[in-house]
């Protein structure tokens, strides 16, 4: 009985795969492009807040989200490399609550910006108050209270962790914790939000097309903005809930194949929304755009500023004409040596 359990857990975990290696590059890309990238973005955003932009609020959240799931990410990429966990049940534990930490912050806060964008073209006078950065930071901050309260209500150490096989969240069969867990992640942190931003963009489609005060140019701004709001919550977070279900409903060992390759490349998508962000709404939006060109030309203009200094002190060194402060004692010095020459 004891070999035949054993055997049957050995079969529920999948064998190593050579697409692993296209898993582990694409990480490595996010490290190195989204660290850069949220950092530039988390500067925009905080300019964006100086301005008393209340969207500033949102995106520095955002950014703030995603390096805050950057910073655990080459842990992932070293349990992928090597199929073992090597950092105990702690770290394994931590790892997975960022993990769905960011997750479902960002998820609120896109639901956040699409009820903001909703109210300012639908109701522009009606409902001014819930667009101000008071209310925008305290939206932020019930969005992170409820993240982390959900998440201690769906994440356990028993159920995210096998200690003999050294496998972190990846278990093979799923225990009976982690799949109500699934249930209430799809419902709670993709369903909703999703259907909250598809009626903002429905209700803001029907209102721009009615209003004819709004030129073609400004009307393409905001399906563009929308349309990628939208792009981001079904495109990211929508296939690792929906292979979440399915593990929850078609999870039979040995596990097939097919199920574990399309849960691997959905949470691959669900990871770079740490690239998404920065480029939705720093290039995607006006004030983005804006605030992103204004800290370019700051950062040019001083890195011309330090060019050109470095510039003097070559030319000082090379030509010999370093400035030497004039005092009285070299003033005595060279009248002695005038008077020694005649």
């Amino acid at each position: 009985m004891n070999n035949s359990s054993t055997n049957e857990t050995d079969d529920c975990y999948p064998s190593a795969h050579p697409e692993k290696m296209v898993f582990v590059g694409l990480q490595l890309a996010v490290i190195l492009i989204g660290i850069p990238s949220n950092i530039f973005f988390l500067f925009v955003s905080y300019r964006l807040i100086r301005q008393k932009n209340e969207l500033g609020v949102y995106l520095f959240n955002l950014a703030f989200s995603d390096l805050l799931f950057i910073t655990c990410l080459p842990v992932w990429v070293q349990f992928c490399l090597y199929d073992r966990w090597l950092h105990g049940k702690t770290m394994c534990f931590i790892c997975v609550f960022l993990l769905f930490t960011h997750f479902y912050t960002s998820a609120m806060l896109l639901s956040c910006i699409a009820v903001n964008r909703y109210l300012a073209i639908v109701y522009p006078l009606k409902f001014c108050t819930f667009r101000q950065r008071k209310t925008a930071v305290s939206m932020s901050i019930a969005a992170w209270i409820f993240t982390v309260v959900f998440n201690a209500m769906t994440v356990h150490p028993e159920s995210v962790y096998d200690e003999e096989e050294l496998i972190c969240l990846d278990l093979f069969p799923l225990p009976e914790k982690q799949k109500i867990a699934n249930v209430a992640r799809f419902v709670v942190g993709f369903l909703i939000p999703a259907l909250v931003v598809g009626f903002c963009y429905w209700q803001i489609c029907s209102d721009v097309k009615r209003n004819q005060m709004l030129g073609s140019v400004e009307r393409r701004h905001v399906f563009r903005l929308l349309g990628c709001i939208m792009l981001t919550l079904n495109l990211c977070f929508g296939p690792v809930h929906i292979m979440m279900v399915l593990r929850v409903l078609l999870e039979v060992c040995p596990y097939p194949n097919w199920l574990f390759i399309g849960y691997k490349v959905c949470a691959l998508l669900a990871m770079l929304n740490c690239l998404a962000d920065p480029l939705l709404y720093c290039f995607m939006s006006r004030t983005g755009q804006a605030s992103a060109l204004n800290v370019l030309l700051i950062l040019r203009r001083k890195w011309k500023k330090e060019c050109q200094k470095e510039m003097e002190q070559q030319n000082s060194q090379i030509l010999g004409t370093a400035t030497v402060p004039i005092t009285e004692t070299t003033l005595r010095t060279e009248f002695k040596i005038l008077l020694l020459q005649i």
